[in-house]
């Protein structure tokens, strides 16, 4: 039996129309405009674009916040026309984005306007970055290296006066100038004002210092013995200076060469040891400490103690070689409004040593006396 074949055109002409109708829903769609669409809802990232060309496309209205981009090959797209200042970056994660092998050489971004990225929650830590070639970068306008030869003057003045007062001057270079008097006392048991001065002029570097010490008798004769000295003070450390120049000797009468070193010793003891070296070969030594123990704010008292050696005998002048004297004593002061003026009561003792209390008993002179004392410290 034949089967009937009249319906076999119908069904031919239709597959035709639908083959037709396709090809023109392809080629209406090559040239629709995109820019319009609203694509701000639709998941981009499961999609894969890694072999698309999106040189050509325009994607400035674009969200790319959920895009996967991994993949793809930003080396060919030229975003000098792209404006990211509204773009929200603060939620993308960067971390797992493997860039080492992009190549942003060839990239053109003199365009772009990055001022309104915020990229405060962006992580960069994971970044692996050594793959970049930054060599043709222009960082020319960038802040930083060295500054032209004219930045700044020598003087920091930048070419303002200083007026009427002239260039100020540092404290420290400065020279001024400064009087202290350690003792001013009299002595009850041996009639006598015993005196202990200085004065010097200069900065912290260089001084030139006079000072003075020694006692005048208030009966009889009125004798004065001191031994004055001129002297270079320069600093030689953090506590201690150095002293050189020249001194005078009235009870022996001569004149002599000083050089001596003064400062404070180890639990703030000050310490000073002068050495004269005299016109006719005798060499005499000083040594003395002095310590302030501070009561409170106003009441100190000062313990202290003096040695004197010499290097050769000198019959005229009671002079024998080795120590020959010691002078100690101790003083309570009271600063009175400020630490400038301290007046003081005390007790000083002297005693000779060695050879030299033997000849004093053959000249019929005590070898040690004491004695109650009264005076006043200042500076200014």
């Amino acid at each position: 039996m034949k089967t009937p074949k009249k319906n076999l055109p119908f069904i031919g002409l239709s597959s035709l129309v639908l083959f037709a109708s396709s090809l023109a829903t392809a080629a209406e769609t090559s040239h629709m405009d995109h820019s319009g669409m609203d694509m701000s809802g639709m998941d981009h990232s499961s999609m894969d674009m890694s072999d698309m060309d999106h040189s050509g496309m325009d994607m400035s209205g674009m969200d790319y916040s959920s895009m996967d981009m991994s993949g793809m090959d930003h080396s060919g797209m030229d975003m000098s026309d792209m404006d990211h200042s509204s773009m929200d970056m603060s939620s993308m994660d960067h971390s797992s984005m493997d860039m080492s092998g992009m190549d942003h050489s060839s990239m053109d971004m003199s365009g772009m306007d990055h001022s309104g990225m915020d990229m405060s929650g962006m992580d960069h830590s994971s970044m692996d970055m050594s793959g970049m070639d930054h060599s043709d970068m222009d960082m020319s306008g960038m802040q930083g290296g060295e500054p032209p030869a004219d930045a700044r003057s020598p003087d920091y003045s930048n070419g303002v006066s200083y007026g009427e007062h002239g260039k100020p001057v540092m404290m420290g270079s400065m020279p001024l100038w400064g009087i202290s008097v350690d003792d001013l006392g009299y002595q009850f048991d041996e009639d006598q004002v015993n005196f202990e001065a200085e004065g010097w002029y200069g900065n912290d570097s260089h001084r030139i210092r006079l000072r003075t010490e020694g006692s005048a008798k208030t009966q009889d004769d009125k004798e004065i013995s001191s031994l004055s000295s001129l002297a270079y003070w320069k600093p030689l450390g953090i506590f201690w200076n150095g002293e050189a120049g020249v001194a005078y000797d009235t009870e022996n009468d001569k004149p002599s060469v000083m050089a001596g070193i003064v400062g404070t010793a180890p639990y703030f003891i000050e310490t000073d040891a002068r050495a004269y070296l005299y016109t006719d070969g005798q060499l005499r030594l000083d040594l003395g400490a002095e310590y302030e123990w501070r009561l409170d704010q106003h009441w100190v008292v000062i313990p202290e103690v003096e040695l004197t050696a010499f290097s050769k005998d000198d019959i005229d002048h009671g002079i024998t070689k080795g120590f020959n004297e010691m002078e100690a004593g101790v003083r309570l002061t009271r600063e009175l409004f400020s630490r400038q003026l301290a007046p003081y009561v005390g007790f000083s003792y002297e005693a000779a040593l060695g050879k030299a209390r033997g000849q004093r008993r053959q000249e019929n002179e005590s070898v040690d006396s004491s004695s109650l004392t009264a005076g006043v410290k200042f500076w200014f």
